[in-house]
């Protein structure tokens, strides 16, 4: 293979733009207190709140602006079979139109669909999904329409972090090792593990607690259990 690196671009019009982000499963309440899980990976976090890119139409979408709270779930790369089970499915009865034509189905017990636990929360009412390594409970602090509002934005704000504790860092309590921990990434709709790291990161010598902000002492106190 050449180390000459081509510095040449061509222009092109992708349908999609998912260069690759993690795959997150959402945990909402329907209408009758029964749990939604939804996969999605449009995602991304600054500092305790989080940036959530939904269908405006979406089962997930109306849960999240009815009750104001879910679970973000986040699956290793073990358990995509699991997520995969979870697509072209939907909580919606009946299946939007757009849906249908795409192939999906509506399935009314999504844990059950994709073989995965449900697990009591701490501060919101939908539940965590007990095997993904990380679990973060969230309420939602805004919702923006994007374009002609067929897809919203929801403003979360995080207010319990759940690890297992095989990532937690050895000798620490709040530190998640990024050796340990696996993600399931979604590129161009399609699944992938992430490989080992590349190279060294002078962003890394920043220590973590220079990130807090005033979100995790605000989260301490509301529905107040001492950690476990």
């Amino acid at each position: 293979m050449s180390d000459i690196m081509t510095t040449d671009h061509v222009r092109i019009e992708p349908n999609i733009l998912y260069f690759g982000t993690p795959v997150v499963l959402i945990s909402t309440s329907n209408e009758d207190g029964s749990p939604n899980l939804a996969p999605m990976s449009s995602a991304f976090w600054l500092g305790w709140r989080g940036m959530l890119g939904l269908g405006a139409r979406s089962k997930t979408a109306a849960n999240l602006r009815r009750t104001r709270e879910c679970v973000l779930n986040l699956p290793s790369d073990a358990l995509a079979a699991a997520v995969d089970r979870l697509a072209l499915t939907t909580g919606s009865d009946p299946v939007p139109e757009r849906k249908y034509e795409r192939g999906y189905r509506h399935v009314r017990d999504k844990f059950g669909h994709a073989g995965l636990t449900a697990v009591p929360s701490e501060a919101v009412a939908p539940p965590r999904v007990g095997e993904c390594p990380v679990a973060m409970e969230c309420v939602v602090e805004a919702v923006h329409p994007v374009g002609d509002g067929g897809v919203l934005t929801f403003e979360v704000r995080v207010v319990r972090v759940w690890a297992h504790e095989e990532i937690r860092l050895a000798g620490t309590e709040d530190h998640i090792d990024p050796d340990a921990w696996r993600p399931l990434i979604m590129s161009f709709q399609k699944l992938y593990g992430l490989g080992p790291q590349v190279h060294s990161s002078r962003l890394a010598s920043i220590p973590e607690r220079l990130y807090r902000t005033d979100d995790i002492d605000r989260a301490r106190t509301e529905n107040a259990q001492p950690l476990g």
